[in-house]
């Protein structure tokens, strides 16, 4: 040794900050995962906008009874709007899915088969309608039209024809 007295001296040196900020990461994380399954479920529901005479002979083709067609495309109009992937959320947490806004949790499930009609809510979004219209059915022979709120606020009382097409 030389004689100089060397000593070591350590000094902490603050970690640089980073441009995120690494305990944000858990939460950034779970904004992505929700956006991507957003995108998944909403790219998968191909939906179909009707017009009153599509809509009309639509009902007719799956054998709808005729003297109730006035009223179905009156409570279809009201309820969503001919659009048969729309979802409502109700107050009651419950969800009205699809072109007759079929209440979920009482008649049918999201994610798996369930509900006094034993379906998967998201069937009831795509093109298909005759399973919703299925469900429709027992909804209305449960409870009939009143069962709507749209149908009693926009067809009770209403002469409802066949729509002319």
């Amino acid at each position: 040794m030389s004689g100089l007295d060397e000593s070591i001296s350590i000094t902490r040196v603050a970690p640089k900050k980073s441009f995120f900020d690494i305990s944000a990461i858990g939460t950034i994380m779970k904004i992505v995962v929700l956006g991507l399954f957003v995108v998944v479920f909403c790219a998968n529901v191909e939906g179909k906008v009707y017009t009153k005479c599509g809509l009309t002979n639509e009902l007719i083709t799956l054998n709808f009874p005729r003297t109730f067609i006035g009223n179905w495309v009156c409570l279809i109009e009201s309820e969503s709007g001919k659009n048969t992937s729309r979802i409502t959320n109700r107050a009651n947490g419950k969800q009205g899915v699809g072109l007759f806004q079929i209440k979920s949790k009482d008649w049918c499930t999201f994610g798996k088969k369930g509900g006094t009609c034993n379906v998967k809510c998201e069937d009831m979004l795509d093109e298909n309608i005759k399973d919703d219209g299925v469900c429709a059915e027992k909804v209305k022979n449960e409870f009939g039209f009143l069962a709507w709120d749209g149908w009693k606020r926009s067809c009770k009382g209403r002469n409802l024809p066949l729509p002319p097409c």
